[in-house]
C-alpha cells in the first residue's frame, strides 16, 4: 500500500486524484495540504504543511507554481518522495527541484498520461526524419479557460523532445503579431488557445511542400492524469534519489 500526502487537495486535480485513489486498493491518501480545510476529505487537511506529520511514502503535488518552494523544503526535511505535477515553474524553481533529486526521489513531467509520453517518443523521431528535409515544424496547444500558465508544460516538452533530437539547433516562438518578417526555418512555433472546458490538446504540425503530417493527443477526461499521478507515486515509492520521468513509469 503507497501512502500518499496530496498537496493541492482542493483544487480540480486534487480532487480528481482523491476520487482516483478511492478506486485504487493499492494506495491511501493519509493528508492532504492546501490553503483551507473546507470538510469534505476523507483525510485531514493541513493549511501549516509543517504541521503534517503522517507518515507517508510519496507526496503527490498538484498545486501551483508559488507552492511548490515550500513543498520542495518539505520534502528535503522529511526526505519524501514526490511526484511533482504542477507546470509552468520557473528556471530557479527547476533548479531546487534538480537540487532535491540529489537526495530524494523526484518524478518530474509535464503530463502525466500515457498517451502524451508515448507522443513525445513519436514527434522525437519525427523531427529526425521531416527537420533535415525542410519541414516546418509548429505546435498548437489548446486547455480550459482557468489555466494560469502558457504555453502548456506539454507543449514545451514536445518541442523540448524535437530540439533534443535537432541537437538543440531551434529556437521558440510563441507569439507572430509583432513580427513582419519570414518564417526562420530554425525555429518551433508554439500557439496556445485558451477557451471553455477543453481538457487538454496538443498537435505538432510538420509542414512540408505539399505536405502536412500531424500528430495529435486529445484528452477527454481529467481521470487519465489521475491514474497516471498514482502509478506514478506506486512507481517512485521505494526508489533511490534521482530525477525520473513517466517514460521511465511507463517504459
Amino acid at each position: 500500500m503507497t501512502r500518499i500526502i496530496l498537496h493541492g487537495a482542493n483544487g480540480y486535480m486534487g480532487r480528481v486524484v482523491e476520487e482516483q485513489a478511492a478506486q485504487d486498493e493499492g494506495v491511501a491518501i493519509v493528508a492532504g495540504i492546501d490553503i483551507a480545510d473546507d470538510g469534505t476529505h476523507g483525510f485531514p487537511i493541513f493549511t501549516d504543511m509543517d504541521a503534517c506529520m503522517e507518515d507517508a511514502d510519496v507526496v503527490v503535488d498538484f498545486s501551483v507554481a508559488k507552492a511548490v518552494d515550500g513543498l520542495l523544503a518539505f520534502c528535503e526535511k522529511r526526505s519524501l518522495p514526490v511526484v511533482l505535477c504542477t507546470t509552468g515553474l520557473s528556471e530557479e524553481q527547476l533548479e531546487s527541484v534538480r537540487a532535491l533529486s540529489a537526495k530524494v526521489a523526484v518524478l518530474r513531467s509535464a503530463n502525466m498520461s500515457l498517451g502524451v509520453n508515448a507522443l513525445l517518443s513519436m514527434v522525437k523521431k519525427a523531427a529526425e526524419v521531416f527537420a533535415p528535409a525542410g519541414f516546418d515544424m509548429e505546435i498548437v496547444e489548446r486547455h480550459h479557460n482557468r489555466k494560469l500558465d502558457a504555453p502548456s508544460g506539454t507543449a514545451l516538452a514536445l518541442a523540448d523532445a524535437m530540439n533534443d533530437a535537432l541537437g538543440q539547433e531551434y529556437s521558440y516562438v510563441y507569439d507572430r503579431s509583432g513580427r513582419r518578417q519570414a518564417r526562420d526555418a530554425k525555429e518551433i512555433g508554439i500557439s496556445a488557445v485558451r477557451g471553455g472546458n477543453i481538457v487538454g490538446q496538443h498537435e505538432v504540425i510538420f509542414a512540408g511542400t505539399d505536405e502536412v503530417v500531424t500528430f495529435s493527443h486529445q484528452a477527454t477526461s481529467r481521470a487519465v492524469f489521475g491514474k497516471g499521478a498514482l502509478a506514478a507515486a506506486k512507481f517512485l515509492t521505494g526508489k533511490p534519489a534521482g530525477m525520473y520521468d513517466m517514460l521511465d513509469v511507463v517504459g
